[in-house]
């Protein structure tokens, strides 16, 4: 689809709105493509900072959208309560009820560490609730969070095939009761709640009791670009407004089971889905992959989950895995 847009951009052929992945606005805007929503009347005001964050380029707004998501830990209600397991909030709670919940052919957690952008997106959360900084990603701090799936994998009380499962997969895992506990989304409510698991989801635990669980925020931003045609574009501009309107934000994440970008909404979406409240707090409390490093965030995810792959398949520990993966990149 990128590429498509950018062959549209140079001719002047784009549409008259345009949705895009939130990583991908960067690149785009950098081309000149897109419009300022500023100098077509729109303000932010009211909308989750994480998503604003998203949505800028060089301190400029050009994409907004009604519907986020993110990350957190679902898991399987009856299987916890008949191990005796009490949702875990903290690393090392996490790495006990794994070891706990890991019996016969089912494993305690499942998550996705593939060599790919899945596999970067589900590390983030560890990453930033640990205080890294994808400003310089071989740190302590970075190689913390690793060591914590590496744990998880070498006491198996995560499979070696998180190297491999799509995040699709980990919900097939959950699902056929083969994951006491998986990191997903909200895209999968739908295939959660037509399986037989009786399932709930939380924050992803912290390092440690007290911290604040910080997670990526994933969803399309909506972007007008430079057709050279003004009233079209000012129409445009209505039918954003309208789609960021509260009724219609209200109704997309309801309908959709994903998260509203705007705080004013959640209240009436809380009282719609309530099993849906932890990733309310995770996406209000979330992060820009692109906010600190803009158009570089997709070399630095690749560097990152070169390095996960080094790391769980025993090549090297944590710390020199990231500095290996860091070195090649800067290489």
């Amino acid at each position: 689809m990128i590429q498509k847009v950018l062959q549209m951009s140079s001719s002047r052929t784009l549409p008259d709105l345009l949705m895009l992945d939130n990583p991908d606005l960067q690149q785009i805007a950098a081309t000149g493509a897109l419009t300022l929503l500023g100098d077509l009347g729109f303000k932010a005001e009211g909308f989750i900072e994480g998503f604003v964050g998203a949505g800028t380029y060089e301190g400029e707004l050009y994409g907004m959208g009604p519907c986020a998501n993110t990350l957190g830990l679902y898991y399987n209600k009856d299987l916890l309560d008949a191990a005796g397991v009490a949702v875990p909030t903290t690393w090392d709670e996490l790495k006990a009820a794994a070891k706990t919940l890991t019996s016969g052919d089912t494993y305690g957690i499942a998550f996705c560490a593939k060599a790919s952008y899945e596999g970067s997106w589900q590390f983030l959360p560890f990453f930033w609730s640990a205080g890294a900084d994808e400003t310089d990603i071989a740190t302590p701090e970075v190689a913390s969070a690793l060591q914590l799936w590496v744990d998880l994998v070498r006491d198996s009380s995560a499979s070696e095939s998180v190297l491999n499962w799509s995040q699709t997969e980990l919900g097939e895992q959950f699902t056929s009761a083969k994951a006491a506990m998986v990191i997903d989304g909200p895209w999968l409510t739908t295939t959660f709640d037509k399986s037989d698991v009786n399932w709930a989801v939380a924050e992803i635990p912290v390092p440690a009791a007290g911290d604040t669980a910080v997670a990526p925020l994933g969803g399309e931003l909506w972007t007008i670009p430079q057709t050279g045609d003004q009233a079209k574009r000012a129409k445009a501009m209505e039918l954003l407004q309208a789609l960021l309107d509260d009724d219609t934000v209200l109704e997309l994440n309801t309908t959709r089971f994903t998260i509203p970008t705007k705080e004013a909404v959640d209240a009436a979406y809380i009282e719609t889905l309530p099993q849906m409240e932890p990733l309310v707090t995770a996406v209000n409390n979330g992060r820009s992959r692109t906010a600190q490093l803009g158009e570089a965030w997709p070399k630095t995810a690749e560097v990152l989950y070169n390095a996960i792959q080094s790391a769980l398949t025993g090549k090297e520990e944590p710390l020199a895995a990231l500095e290996t993966a860091k070195s090649d990149f800067l290489s």
